[in-house]
């Protein structure tokens, strides 16, 4: 016999009017919904919905309107103790992930009715103790095209304010402005968010900061690479104004600052990895998205030249590097994600409420469980590491998707957000032609890794030493097999004219340069939170569309 699903307990059922319009309104706990009276039996095919509903979670506030009568002389006037009407902001979903407020008014025919509407409202929206109620704001007036100020208060305070959050808002003055203040400085006890308005960059500064802050007041010495950090328990709100906006893309699915300011407002939460970078038992930086060395490190020292360029450079500097066609050689050994959900090559993305990331992170909390009990090493339980040596255009490693407007796709299609892991991409010495069709598929629907001289592992932690880093017995044999190319190349590695290719590249951490090439990467699994919820599925989107406005 099947069991009878639970019926919904309604809260408040009453007859209102929307713009004049007789209209049956309900309330659950889940759901505000309100539908159009039929005044006609006919059907009628192809009128609009008359149904909508919203989440009471995406609910941004309610506010009693007053109403205003007219004199005898023309003149308008507040009418005392007529609040017969409420309008209720929410959240209405547009095209490609974009949100917008929207917002409706219900006429009550008695003043105590519209009352008990408010209240009650009111009470499901203070019940969600997921929402802030106090932020820290950090604004970058220099990055991308310097909008950030504008865009923060024309498009972002207006909707806080609305949504009753309170902000205190500092403008950065320098570089690492935020990341000093974070670490050293605020009062964090007193916010239930950090928020940044900018790009990448200055997510960056406040994620540096946040776990530095974190760490520190734990006791973790985070120089230590093999230590296990403390997760941050603050979550970090991005409102996309910068040149580049990765990261708001990858979690929220579009550059729009409206939409993420909603995001924040409704309390969402998407947990994120990051990657701990040392060098020799000493802290690099935080990556959160993309280590490139090779072909994406030489754009990044390239386009720093270039700077007056704006966000031209990138292009400019990547047509330079793309002829000159650099290649280095070094060993990279790594860590095998083995045990877990998911592969560099699956056709299922990292989207909201991901179960990979959820099953992925409960994997390694049992197994890190498993492991201070039975003492066991990371290389006892996951195979070992794995050795390569070779000569690589490009060394990427993708903790996220890294899709942008550019490349929908991003550089690992199927990397996810929050399971502990990172895919390790070496594009090993190849033609120019075939290097040019291995960044095209960027931007195309083909296999990223469906290349024969692209290999990608998905990997815990991973290790790379330069050729000119490694032990002197291997330089020795190196310098026995080539003879005087090694000598000279050693040489004039720095004078491209000669032919001879540079015995390094830098590392492109997140658009950041790194001090040192020889590093030591790990995987830090859901360290930080964002106020997002992931890209969401397009049969949610549409699912969860309303109909036009009213």
């Amino acid at each position: 016999m099947e069991q009878m699903e639970r019926p919904v307990r309604l809260l408040l059922l009453s007859d209102l009017r929307v713009r004049n319009v007789a209209h049956e309104v309900s309330l659950c706990r889940s759901l505000l919904t309100w539908k159009r009276q039929a005044s006609s039996p006919v059907y009628h095919p192809f009128r609009p919905s008359v149904c909508h509903s919203v989440r009471v979670s995406e609910i941004i506030s309610i506010r009693e309107e007053v109403e205003e009568s007219s004199k005898e002389d023309g003149s308008w006037k507040k009418m005392k103790d007529c609040r017969r009407s409420f309008t209720v902001f929410y959240v209405e979903r547009c095209r490609q992930h974009r949100w917008r407020c929207a917002e409706v008014t219900f006429t009550c025919p008695e003043v105590a009715l519209c009352h008990h509407w408010v209240s009650v409202i009111r009470e499901q929206l203070t019940a969600i103790t997921s929402r802030p109620k106090h932020l820290l704001v950090y604004i970058n007036p220099y990055g991308g095209k310097r909008q950030a100020k504008r865009i923060y208060q024309q498009k972002v305070a207006p909707l806080f304010a609305l949504a009753n959050i309170s902000v205190h808002v500092i403008v950065t003055e320098y570089a690492n402005h935020a990341r000093d203040h974070l670490r050293e400085v605020a009062e964090l006890n007193k916010f239930d968010g950090v928020v940044c308005v900018g790009g990448d960059g200055m997510f960056s500064e406040i994620v540096h900061g946040l776990v530095s802050r974190t760490q520190n007041d734990g006791g973790i010495d985070v120089n230590c690479p093999d230590e296990t950090l403390i997760s941050c328990s603050l979550r970090i709100g991005i409102i996309p104004a910068g040149s580049t906006d990765c990261i708001c893309f990858a979690t929220v699915g579009t550059n729009d600052p409206v939409t993420s300011a909603l995001h924040i407002i409704v309390g969402d939460s998407q947990p994120m990895d990051v990657c701990s970078v040392h060098h020799n038992n000493s802290f690099l930086r935080y990556s959160v998205s993309l280590l490139g060395y090779g072909f994406y490190g030489d754009v990044l020292t390239d386009s720093e030249r270039k700077r007056w360029m704006g966000p031209a450079r990138y292009d400019l500097a990547g047509l330079k590097m793309f002829l000159t066609h650099h290649y280095y050689e070094g060993t990279v050994s790594y860590l095998p994600a083995s045990g877990i959900l998911g592969a560099p090559r699956d056709a299922s993305k990292c989207r909201s409420g991901c179960l990979v990331c959820r099953d992925n992170r409960k994997l390694l909390s049992e197994r890190a469980e498993m492991y201070e009990t039975d003492q066991m090493s990371d290389s006892e339980n996951d195979g070992g590491w794995q050795t390569i040596r070779g000569k690589f255009l490009a060394i990427n490693a993708a903790s996220m998707s890294c899709a942008c407007p550019r490349s929908p796709k991003g550089l690992s299609p199927a990397a996810h957000l929050a399971d502990g892991t990172m895919d390790l991409i070496l594009v090993r010495k190849c033609s120019r032609f075939n290097f040019l069709r291995h960044l095209l598929r960027h931007t195309s629907k083909d296999d990223q890794f469906d290349l024969s001289f692209v290999e990608v592992h998905r990997v815990h932690r991973f290790r790379f030493t330069p050729r000119y880093c490694q032990s002197d017995s291997d330089l020795e044999l190196d310098l026995l097999e080539n003879g005087k190319h090694q000598i000279f190349s050693q040489i004039c590695r720095d004078h491209p004219a000669c032919g001879c290719s540079p015995a390094f590249s830098n590392w492109n951490c997140d658009g950041e340069i790194l001090s040192h090439t020889a590093i030591d990467v790990r995987v830090h699994c859901q360290l930080i939170k964002l106020f997002a919820r992931g890209i969401e599925e397009p049969a949610m989107f549409d699912d969860l569309t309303l109909a036009s406005s009213l």
